[in-house]
């Protein structure tokens, strides 16, 4: 820690660690443990708030900065908001979901013409609803696993709307339709 700079506060750093899942705040990584860090250094900003501290892996961390192949000030301000709305939305499941989808898209380099399905325990419905209701998500049609009558597994499929939301929240651009404004205010912000 430089000298003369305070510690981050126990309880600013536990409402940082939470947000994040006490992962790294990189979509495509979310590796642990983590560091909190300035999204705008210390040495600019001096002081600790909420809105300018996220939460990243060791190698993040040293990935931030402005040149090639590194993380830009604008895509972790973007990865903040973004883990706000998933947060706020989104249950656990959800969330996981979302995390592996990114993953495979990722590894892939998928297409809306090559379905991923997912099978989940029946009863799920309730716990990926907003998914759901947000068109993201959708049930399809499956004759399974069965105990007599009674299927075990129902399957999901993320829609190709669903499929530009997990795109957008891995590529740091905005997820929530109300940021797609401010994300013209922020296009000349490219290094703060």
């Amino acid at each position: 820690m430089a000298e003369g700079r305070p510690s981050i506060p126990a309880e600013l750093r536990r409402r940082v660690l939470v947000e994040a899942g006490h992962r790294c705040a990189i979509p495509t990584c979310r590796q642990h443990p983590v560091d909190i860090e300035h999204i705008d250094d210390w040495a600019q900003v001096k002081k600790h708030e909420f809105e300018n501290l996220i939460a990243l892996c060791p190698t993040c961390h040293r990935r931030k900065g402005n040149g090639a192949n590194q993380i830009d000030r604008k895509s972790l301000r973007q990865y903040k908001a973004n883990l706000a709305v998933l947060n706020s939305r989104y249950g656990d499941i959800e969330r996981r979901l979302i995390e592996l989808y990114a993953g495979l898209l990722q590894q892939q380099n998928h297409t809306a013409s090559e379905p991923l399905y997912f099978r989940l325990g029946v009863g799920t419905a309730l716990q990926v609803m907003y998914l759901v209701q947000d068109g993201y998500l959708v049930r399809v049609p499956w004759d399974g696993v069965k105990i007599g009558d009674v299927p075990l597994l129902e399957m999901y499929q993320f829609t190709e709307a669903g499929t530009e939301f997990v795109k957008r929240w891995a590529a740091a651009q905005p997820i929530d339709p109300g940021d797609e404004a401010a994300e013209g205010t922020m296009a000349a912000d490219t290094n703060s």
